[in-house]
């Protein structure tokens, strides 16, 4: 396709719309960055999305864009990309983030909107445009994350144990209200970087798409800074239905749980960052918070709910990739 097909009209629009996903990954994410801070009692929940808000724009200044460039040229091949399967990507996205959001599952937004974009692009083009390496990499950290998570979560819960064996309940309780000040704002750093930098990727490989940019050229810095103002701001807003779910209901958690379970996950966030690979804030923090509760005991976890949350895991690549199909369908049959 002629990058001169797609208008800027066109462009404006699609970019508006991913925007729109942006938002709403920060809202339908906003449990990820702040239910333990919210559930150990630590910070009201104003508060706490005012901190996770802040700390994920503050990442536009901290994180390379290894992300974005991923999702924009490392999943699909870029010349199967119009304005066609942009649209599909961003509404199959959105459709599963609505669906998810309504029951009170934490699925993953960034899943949803790399379902969408390889839905999109196979119902164009065929499986032959996917670029293998930079799939797997994303699919093999559904599960890396999540157990990376756990494992740095339960470790650091239980060097705490020994390190502050002798010390009272409540002088624990005391110093970890202030760490886990600390600790939130780098999962909320975290978040942000990893998270705004998949719209980001969209948004480029349309510009590429559309002739706007070349394939070695530059996001435009005023983009990014778009990327990252609105996924704070969906966080501002927040997703309440979810951060009961992420708090309570996996399992009870105590400040130094809080704490050891936020850093973790923000060791995750900023390693698979830092190589470029779209992980899930979600899967994260869930097998952070899981490998803390199993250092009480197996009993400490819900595994019913655990459960749960991964099915939804699981389901939500091919879930929006068969949205974003059908979006691309419509979308060229009737815009």
């Amino acid at each position: 396709m002629e990058p001169a097909q797609i208008s800027l009209a066109v462009v404006i629009v699609l970019v508006l719309v991913a925007l729109a996903f942006d938002f709403m990954n920060g809202f339908h994410d906003a449990a990820n960055s702040i239910a333990t801070v919210v559930s150990t009692r630590v910070l009201k929940p104003h508060q706490a999305v005012l901190l996770a808000a802040t700390f994920n724009f503050v990442a536009l200044f901290v994180f390379h864009l290894s992300v974005a460039a991923t999702v924009g040229k490392g999943i699909v091949d870029p010349e199967i990309v119009d304005h066609y399967v942009v649209f599909g990507a961003l509404v199959g996205a959105i459709a599963w983030n609505i669906i998810t959001w309504w029951y009170g599952i934490p699925s993953s937004s960034s899943h949803a909107l790399i379902g969408g974009l390889v839905g999109a692009a196979v119902a164009k083009g065929g499986a032959v445009f996917l670029i293998p390496a930079g799939l797997l990499k994303t699919v093999a950290f559904i599960l890396i994350a999540p157990l990376l998570g756990m494992v740095l979560g339960g470790l650091l819960m239980l060097l705490v144990a020994r390190v502050l064996v002798r010390a009272t309940p409540a002088k624990v309780d005391r110093w970890f209200r202030r760490i886990q000040l600390v600790s939130a704002s780098a999962y909320s750093l975290g978040h942000g970087g990893n998270d705004a930098q998949k719209t980001a990727g969209i948004i480029w490989v349309l510009f590429i798409s559309a002739g706007y940019l070349g394939p070695d050229d530059p996001l435009p810095m005023w983009v990014v800074a778009a990327c990252y103002v609105m996924i704070a701001l969906g966080t501002a807003f927040g997703g309440w239905r979810i951060v009961k779910t992420m708090g309570q209901k996996i399992t009870k958690l105590k400040p130094v749980g809080g704490a050891c379970a936020e850093t973790g996950g923000a060791i995750t966030l900023f390693m698979a960052t830092s190589l470029g690979i779209p992980v899930s804030t979600t899967h994260t923090i869930t097998g952070a918070i899981i490998g803390v509760g199993s250092t009480q005991s197996l009993s400490a976890v819900r595994w019913g709910v655990a459960g749960n949350i991964v099915l939804a895991w699981v389901l939500t690549i091919p879930c929006s990739a068969f949205l974003a199909a059908v979006a691309w369908w419509l979308g060229e049959h009737f815009l």
